[in-house]
């Protein structure tokens, strides 16, 4: 092993060329936090990396990574390292990474790590970086959980984008977010179909007045009296008809 070593050690200051090769031939042959050293002293950082690896250090080898990524990073890599980590936060600390980095596979590195994120952080960070539709697609992966951070960015995505057929799905299946407010926001777009979705949401909260009044007003006799037939309120039949 102290040959092994020590040839390592000899090829991280003079044979920079050699070093990998010779790590992955012998890594059950090294000591493995004296070849951790001397990569650190000459800055091999892909190197270190490695040996982070083979030593289950993957607190250090993602902090490495992050830390020294033109070198260093490699996504495939990356990925199977973060979801090994013990600390919580470099989660995050890997968020902001690939924000900075690699946005284009940042929905990628957000998959694995669907398990063990707080959904509702991730969304908050996205959000004050102001590039929340960047992880559209995370989004709509780990919906299913009807986190409120989550189906409230979603919603507001759909908005924007004029989605009224996804937003009505969405207030279909995940039902835990500011319904009224949501109603509020969009019962005086522009776009008619947005504001039937803001009718159906009323309806759907028991809020047949509300409804009722946004539909005659945009003449859609079927979803008033649809609306009115729900709430069994006589008064609003009759008003109605």
């Amino acid at each position: 092993m102290g040959i092994f070593t020590e040839l390592g050690v000899l090829y991280a200051r003079y044979r920079y060329e050699k070093l990998m090769e010779h790590i992955k031939l012998f890594s059950t042959r090294l000591n493995i936090p004296k070849l951790i050293r001397a990569c650190d002293e000459q800055q091999h950082w892909k190197e270190l990396t490695y040996l982070y690896i083979q030593y289950d250090e993957f607190d250090n080898a993602a902090t490495t990574v992050m830390n020294h990524s033109p070198e260093a990073w490699d996504h495939m890599q990356f990925k199977d390292i973060i979801v090994k980590v013990a600390s919580v936060e470099l989660y995050y600390k890997a968020v902001h990474f690939y924000l900075q980095e690699h946005p284009d596979l940042i929905n990628d590195m957000l998959n694995v790590l669907a398990l063990r994120v707080d959904h509702t952080r991730v969304v908050d960070i996205m959000r004050k970086a102001g590039h929340l539709r960047l992880v559209k697609p995370y989004m709509v992966a780990v919906q299913s959980n009807n986190v409120s951070a989550v189906n409230e960015a979603l919603n507001e995505i759909y908005v924007e984008e004029e989605d009224y057929d996804r937003l009505r799905e969405s207030i279909d299946l995940h039902d835990n977010f500011d319904q009224i407010g949501l109603a509020q926001k969009i019962e005086k777009h522009e776009l008619l179909e947005m504001r039937r979705v803001a009718a159906y949401i009323y309806k759907k909260a028991g809020r047949w007045k509300q409804s009722i009044a946004l539909s005659k007003k945009d003449k859609h006799y079927r979803d008033a009296m649809e609306t009115a037939s729900q709430s069994g309120e006589r008064e609003l039949a009759e008003e109605l008809l």
